[in-house]
C-alpha cells in the first residue's frame, strides 16, 4: 500500500514560530524600555528656572528631553540645539568628544542627562535615544 504524501506544514508548527516571534519582539522591547528608566531616575530640568539663572545649577544633574534642531560640529565635540519637549524652548547642550560614536541627526529624540559646569553650561553625561 502506497504513502499519502503530506498536504503542508504543520499547523502546530506555525503557531508555535508565530508564538515565539511575538515573545522575542515583546522581550526585546522590554529590555530596550529597561536601559532607559537609569536615564529617567534624573530630575527633569526646569526650562524657567535655567532660563533665568542657569549658573545657579551649576553642579547638578538633570534630564532634558527633547528633539534635535541643530548641531554644529567642533573639533572637541559638538554643541547641539535641543527644542525641549512640552515647551516651544530651546537651550544649547555641549556634547562633549566622547560621544563622537553616536549619529546626531536632526529631528532626533533624546533623552540627555546633563551636568551643569561653570557659567550655567550644560554639559552631556548620557545620550539615549527615544
Amino acid at each position: 500500500m502506497a504513502r499519502r504524501a503530506s498536504t503542508g506544514p504543520n499547523l502546530s508548527v506555525i503557531i508555535g514560530i508565530a508564538a515565539f516571534v511575538i515573545v522575542a519582539f515583546i522581550g526585546a522591547r522590554f529590555l530596550m524600555k529597561g536601559t532607559s528608566q537609569k536615564i529617567k531616575g534624573t530630575t527633569p530640568l526646569s526650562v524657567t528656572e535655567f532660563l533665568e539663572n542657569g549658573n545657579s545649577l551649576r553642579g547638578n544633574e538633570y534630564l532634558v528631553e527633547g528633539i534635535v534642531d541643530q548641531r554644529f560640529p567642533r573639533d572637541s565635540g559638538q554643541l547641539v540645539s535641543l527644542q525641549i519637549n512640552d515647551s516651544e524652548e530651546m537651550i544649547g547642550i555641549e556634547v562633549p568628544s566622547s560621544f563622537n560614536h553616536l549619529n546626531i541627526e536632526r529631528q532626533q529624540k533624546l533623552a540627555i542627562k546633563v551636568r551643569f559646569r561653570e557659567g550655567g553650561v550644560p554639559v552631556a553625561t548620557q545620550i539615549e535615544r527615544q
